[in-house]
């Protein structure tokens, strides 16, 4: 019998030295600005609670969420009848406790709740670490990539949101990279939203024209559609 070639996981990559040399100088020219503007590092663990991640991408983020099994023999506490029905959401609801990163935001979020008492606020935070994604992979979409955060949390003030548009400008100058920077506010689809009767569907309705690049225009347009007609019946 053959030994079988090594290789990785679809949707994951190895990075050379060649890679790495060019990828660090890239992460060090970010953080260098990140630091300059009062930025301070974080670090959260690959893996979080399930609880704090379920219920915060939409469903279907949540699809997408590598589910780690839990230690020992995790099928005796199982349903039978759950494995009986061959019902794989019910059953690693059951069998699983732990998942992968999905972003940065949501374990941010829980680092703050978690750390309230430790942290001055308001708390200016950085963050570059992989996150993972159970995606089909595809040219440029892997299943594990890197995120590169910057937040600013316990102010209102819009001088933050100023400054963080500085940031962006500075990092890809610093890297001599020309871009046109886009300004979007969740308040106006919020408004959006209150105006057509459907605010209950604001998280279905972000996740749906955040596709718009993915699936075009005229797909995003039937799910909005869609999700209105949903929302009609179950509360007509």
């Amino acid at each position: 019998m053959a030994a079988s070639k090594p290789g990785i996981p679809k949707g994951t990559r190895d990075f050379g030295p060649d890679d790495m040399v060019k990828r660090n100088y890239i992460f060090d020219s970010i953080k260098t600005v990140f630091r300059k503007y009062g930025f301070l590092p974080i670090e959260t663990p690959a893996m979080e609670n399930l609880d704090t991640l379920l219920g915060k991408y939409g469903d279907e983020g949540d699809k997408l969420l590598f589910k780690i099994l839990n230690s020992g023999d995790y099928l005796s506490k199982s349903d039978p009848k759950t494995l009986e029905a061959r019902n794989s959401a019910a059953l690693s609801s059951q069998i699983c406790d732990r998942g992968l990163k999905y972003d940065l935001t949501v374990p941010f979020a829980r680092f703050v709740v978690q750390h309230r008492n430790e942290i001055q606020f308001p708390f200016k935070r950085y963050q570059i670490q992989p996150v993972w994604r159970a995606d089909r992979p595809q040219k440029g979409r892997y299943r594990e990539f890197y995120q590169c955060d910057v937040d600013v949390i316990g102010s209102n003030s819009l001088l933050n949101e100023a400054e963080l548009l500085s940031i962006i400008d500075e990092v890809f100058g610093k890297l001599n990279i020309k871009v046109l920077i886009k300004i979007n506010n969740r308040k106006v689809l919020a408004g959006i939203a209150e105006v057509i009767g459907s605010s209950e569907l604001l998280t279905d309705l972000t996740v749906a024209i955040d596709k718009l690049d993915k699936i075009g225009l005229e797909k995003v347009k039937e799910e909005l559609l869609l999700f209105q007609v949903q929302f009609y019946l179950a509360y007509r």
